[in-house]
Order: C-alpha cells, then structure tokens, then sequence
C-alpha cells in the first residue's frame, strides 16, 4: 500500500463510528535463535544469546471477517524476574508459560473490543499467572503480546496503520481500569496522537562494552560495524544515549568518567539518561552516587546533559519508600516496578515524575499512562507551575523486523522524540533470517532499514531513524511477513 492510499483509510478509519468486538480464533507461538554479536551487560546478567518469540493470532469480527495478527518479542532473561535462583533457561519459560496462559483466557473470552478483551480478562490471567508463581512484570508480558498481535489483526482487518484505530479509538480504550483519569477527555486525548516521520536513537551503553577504539585492540570484531562508543557515535551521528550503572558507586564513577571522556569529545549538545536497572538497594545509595557525580569534575558537562534516572531501586524497595530525595535532584522515572495499571499514580506520590513506554509491559497501559502525563501536567500548568511529569521510550533488545516496527510505533504514538534502541548494536542486523525474509522487510520499509555488510539493518543517520513507511501499511506496522517456515514452534 503506497502512502498516498494509507491516507484515505486513514480518513475512513477516524470517521468510524464504533470499536468493533471480536474474539480470539487461535494463537500460536514460534521462536527463532538469537546470538548477539556482542555480550550486552545490564542489571546482573551478560545476554549472548536469546530465542525470539513470535506470536500469531487469527481473530474474528462481530460482523464474521477473520484476520490474521502478528508480533514478536526476545526472551529477555534477568528483567522480568531477577532472582539468583532462576536460570536463563528458567526465565524463558516464564514467559512461555505467561504466553500460553494468556492465549488460554483470550480462546475462553467471549467477543469484545479490542481494549475490552483484555480488560475484561487481566484480573482473573493476573491470578492464574500469581498462583503459577510468576510476577506481574512476566504477567505483563504475556498479555501485552497478545493484545499487540490482536491489535494488528484489527488493523489489518480494517485496512489501515493501527495509529489511525487508535485515533479514532477503534480499539474501545476507557478509563475504566484508570479511575483517577475519571472526567479526561481520552477520545480527545488520542484524536491528537500521530506518529512523527522520524525520532532520535538513544544509544544503549552497556557496562561491558567498549569506549575507544583502543580498548577493541586484539579482539575487535572485524565485522565492518562499529564496537566502541567511539565508533558508533562516529558511524551513526549520535547526540542521546543511556548509560548503565552498576550499582557499585566508585565503580560506577569510574566507568561515567571514561564515558564522559568520550561523550565530551562531541560538540553539539547531546542528552544522556541513566539506567540503575534496580542495582542500588536504597535512595539514600542512589543519592550518594548523583552528589558524586555533581563533585567530580570530570563528569560536570554529563550531569548537565542528564534528563531522568531510570528505576536505580531494586523492585523490593522502589515503591514501598518515597524517592523525593534523589527526585528533587534529578527527576525519576519507574521502570521495572511498572507492572500493572496502578503502578504510576503510585510511583507518583513517592516522588517519581516519570514512566517508561515498552512494547513488553502493553500498548494499552502506555497509552493510559501517556494519557495520564497528560492530565497532570495540565493541572500542573492550570496551577501555575511547569509541567513535570514524562514518559520515555526504553528497548528490550527488540529486533530488527517485527519487533522494532512495533516498538517503534508505540515510541512515536506516545509522543517521545528519542528512544532507546539497541538490538541493532548487539546483534547483527537481521541475523537469522533468510534472505527472502530480509529482501522484504527492506522493500516495505526501506526508509526504516538499508542493506551493508551482508545484512539488512536498522538505517540511522544523522542520530535518528525515518519512521514514514510503518505509518503506510496496514496493521501494527509490519510491512512484510516473517518467514515462518525458518522457525521452530515454542516449547511449552
């Protein structure tokens, strides 16, 4: 579909005058393996490697159409649950678990809107998930799978970019489940969401990886694509990055400075965030670490440069203590604690200004959070003070293809200007698919992707990546279908 043919059922979906209902026909999950090129260290795991889940729905409308869904996500381990006690192996079969417990409730609902659906059916998932022992954030997962799968196959179905239903509000979203929005004008709110043509990459700094091309020295890859940061920010033109911290305050000192050393180096404004990815137990330590980093000399233009933390608590703490001392220093933002609907008017009277928008949490708990940045900003402003409150985009190790068109979507649909991408970093390109799989991704989105090295690729030039062909397909922007026959069906 060209764009000029998406425009018009872009027309023709905002006019619509109801969210259809429907029901879940069928849902199957495949997986293919991932190896990273590089080891990728965050929280209290190194990832090499990984299965990719993908996740297919057959869906039927009120008025008898059926539709085919699709969506994928990496089986991240050590974030959805860090216990020492759990392996990788052991992580992934959470999710599993949480996938198929989620198909199960969607194959037992009856039809409702696309919102309504999973509405109606989390509370009794989430206690199905509780009394199988896993978390709500592995919860979480399941169910925003299925809901992004069911949302393309509506779009699909409608023959329009997924962006145009959520206009128009064809996916039936109510405040229902976000009673403090009670009286928001959420039909407003999402007439006034559109994607942008483009958005900064915010480039993931991980706590093993390389700084300078000298630190590569004996062991670089030799792959063609840049290892160090010195490298990356050389070969994409980045000016926003995350930094990760270890939990480890003189160590985490340390590791800032070499960064900044690099960073400093560039001479245009650039904008880092910080990831304690829960390795600080208290914030009086969170806080510790920040008046450090305002003493060092050598970090001053970094500090300067910071916009938010991301969750530095670990999820025992982080809601159960108010986090004003470090949120009156810089702003805070709730990250894997952000596991249900209630989660950010709870953070928020702890002292956190912000949350993250991630495909693996849901679609539709982002969409209600951004509407909640939002409200209370208004307020804010109506009582005459500036508006405080944020949502960011994070990654997941999302994947080129299926993965990052979606994560990509959400991240322009809730406004932000910049997002956290860092699976074309660490993996290949798209490795692991085959040739047919990745001539088609490229001619569906060729503004998004471009062949070098062997390999089709996330483009970034100039920092940021073009975003215009995911709003001129139908569905949640996913131009070309994956190569199914390539994968193997999930062990479950």
């Amino acid at each position: 579909m060209t764009a000029a043919s998406s425009d018009s059922v872009v027309s023709r979906a905002a006019v619509a005058p109801d969210a259809p209902k429907l029901r879940v026909l069928e849902a199957t999950f495949l997986e293919r393996p991932v190896r990273l090129r590089l080891p990728f260290r965050f929280g209290v795991v190194t990832l090499r490697e990984a299965p990719q889940a993908f996740v297919r729905v057959r869906v039927r409308t009120a008025d008898g159409r059926e539709g085919e869904g699709i969506t994928a996500e990496l089986l991240v381990p050590k974030w959805f649950d860090k216990s020492p006690d759990l392996s990788n192996e052991d992580n992934f079969d959470q999710l599993r678990r949480a996938l198929a417990m989620a198909r199960d409730h969607y194959l037992a609902a009856g039809p409702d809107t696309a919102f309504g659906l999973s509405a109606g059916l989390e509370p009794s998932y989430r206690a199905a998930c509780a009394a199988a022992g896993l978390n709500d954030l592995v919860a979480s997962f399941g169910l925003a799978e299925l809901d992004r799968a069911i949302l393309d196959a509506l779009a699909r179905l409608d023959r329009a970019p997924a962006f145009a239903l959520v206009a128009a509000n064809r996916i039936g979203l109510t405040t229902r489940p976000a009673p403090d929005l009670a009286g928001f004008d959420l039909d407003g709110f999402l007439r006034g969401l559109a994607p942008s043509p483009s958005i900064f990459v915010r480039h993931t700094v991980g706590m093993v990886d390389a700084l300078t091309r000298a630190e590569t020295l004996g062991h670089h890859l030799d792959d063609g694509l840049p290892e160090s940061l010195e490298e990356v920010i050389e070969a994409y033109g980045h000016r926003h990055f995350k930094l990760k911290v270890s939990g480890d305050a003189g160590a985490d000192i340390n590791r800032l400075c070499g960064i900044a050393a690099v960073l400093d180096r560039i001479s245009d404004p650039y904008v880092v965030t910080l990831d304690g990815n829960e390795q600080y137990q208290t914030v009086e330590a969170a806080v510790a670490l920040w008046r450090r980093m305002g003493e060092e000399p050598r970090l001053a233009r970094l500090v300067a440069s910071t916009l938010h933390i991301e969750q530095p608590i670990t999820r025992a703490r982080a809601l159960s203590e108010p986090v004003h001392a470090l949120a009156d220093l810089v702003p805070v933002e709730v990250d894997e604690s952000d596991c249900d609907i209630d989660v950010f008017p709870r953070a928020r009277a702890l002292g956190y200004r912000g949350v993250s928008a991630k495909s693996c949490k849901g679609i539709y708990r982002a969409l209600l959070n951004r509407a909640r940045v939002a409200h209370w900003n208004a307020a804010e402003r109506a009582a005459g003070r500036d508006g405080r409150f944020f949502m960011s985009a994070e990654d997941l190790t999302t994947q080129a293809g299926v993965a990052v068109q979606q994560d990509l979507a959400l991240a322009t649909l809730v406004g932000v200007r910049h997002v956290e991408r860092n699976g074309h970093h660490y993996v290949d390109g798209m490795a692991g698919a085959s040739e047919e799989e990745q001539a088609r991704v490229l001619a569906a989105h060729p503004d998004l992707y471009a062949r070098s090295h062997g390999r089709v690729r996330l483009a970034i030039r100039g920092g940021a990546v073009a975003l215009g062909s995911l709003a001129a397909v139908p569905g949640l922007a996913v131009g070309a279908m994956p190569d199914w026959a390539s994968m193997r069906p999930m062990p479950m």
